[in-house]
């Protein structure tokens, strides 16, 4: 019986039409939570005493490449975040020109469509400030984050987000994690914080922006590493 409902599933993921309809009915819930909630609505917040022991370094292994381990030995003095797309003024920024623009420190919990959840202070740049500095075209409706770190394949992990959530005060590039700087299990030097999402969202060792209108000739079209796998790219909670 379950050999006969893999099957079904396995063929409904590839018929067209099913997957329009799921894809159809996610914009549906992402409008209907948007509607329910301010836009600026903020996760909730926590204290000192509530940060767990031990947060799990989940997803890909930090990245394996010669010039990864070089950056890591040098505190990512040489590493820059570059900005690129539709914007007006691209740009790139060295980890200490992101540690000197006005930041912002949570302590939030991480909740994993795995099941688990963890409690971490996290301190970072707000991306809005990085949004108003390269001013996106009008077009622009997406920030895509590009990273170091592979699946098994060599695929990049990447994700994206829309302006909204770019634009919300707890959605950060955090560098620093329980008051240290981020460990490289957890995405050093930058790693994303979208506090009114899933876990999988928080895309890790980031390396790059691109602002973009589409996803149309991204990857497979959906926006991100798991949504390509067939996750919900919206993952709010």
């Amino acid at each position: 019986m379950l050999s006969g409902c893999e099957r079904i599933s396995n063929g409904l993921s590839r018929n067209d039409t099913f997957k329009s309809i799921l894809e159809s009915a996610e914009a549906g819930n992402r409008r209907v939570q948007r509607l329910l909630t301010r836009r600026n609505k903020l996760a909730q917040e926590f204290s000192e005493k509530d940060i767990s022991a031990n947060f799990r370094a989940n997803g890909n292994p930090p990245p394996a490449t010669p010039n990864y381990a070089a950056d890591a030995a040098n505190q990512f003095n040489d590493w820059k975040l570059e900005v690129t797309g539709l914007v007006k003024q691209p740009a790139s920024f060295s980890l200490a020109e992101l540690k000197a623009l006005p930041s912002r420190t949570q302590i939030t919990r991480h909740d994993c469509v795995e099941g688990w959840s963890a409690i971490a202070k996290w301190k970072g740049v707000r991306l809005e400030e990085i949004v108003n500095k390269v001013q996106p075209a009008p077009e622009a409706k997406y920030v895509v984050f590009r990273c170091m770190d592979t699946d098994s394949d060599g695929a990049n992990y990447y994700e994206s987000i829309d302006l909204i959530d770019a634009l919300h005060p707890q959605t950060i590039l955090a560098y620093e994690m329980n008051g240290q700087p981020l460990p490289v299990a957890n995405g050093a030097p930058l790693r994303l914080r979208v506090e009114n999402q899933l876990g999988y969202k928080h895309a890790k060792y980031i390396r790059a922006l691109e602002f973009v209108a589409s996803f149309e000739k991204i990857a497979d079209g959906k926006g991100g590493y798991w949504p390509d796998q067939g996750y919900e790219w919206y993952a709010g909670i």
